[in-house]
């Protein structure tokens, strides 16, 4: 399955899945990424840490173990 990490600049991709446990889970759903939200990855980082996206109309940095967790179609 694809994750957010492996998403080329300049997708949108839809969320599937928040894996992960504990306050790393709260907390990527408490900047707004749940199932089913839409997400355009904006910039990648030259060395691919962090990852610039725009989620429910604000942009938001994503360091690359965090967007691992995030399974997207």
């Amino acid at each position: 399955m694809k994750t957010l990490k492996t998403t080329k600049c300049g997708e949108t991709v839809r969320v599937t899945k928040v894996t992960g446990s504990g306050p790393v889970k709260r907390r990527i759903m408490d900047m707004g990424i749940t199932k089913g939200v839409d997400i355009f990855v904006r910039k990648v980082a030259p060395l691919g840490d962090p990852i610039e996206v725009t989620v429910r109309g604000y942009e938001l940095s994503l360091r690359k173990e965090d967007a691992d967790t995030i399974k997207v179609e």
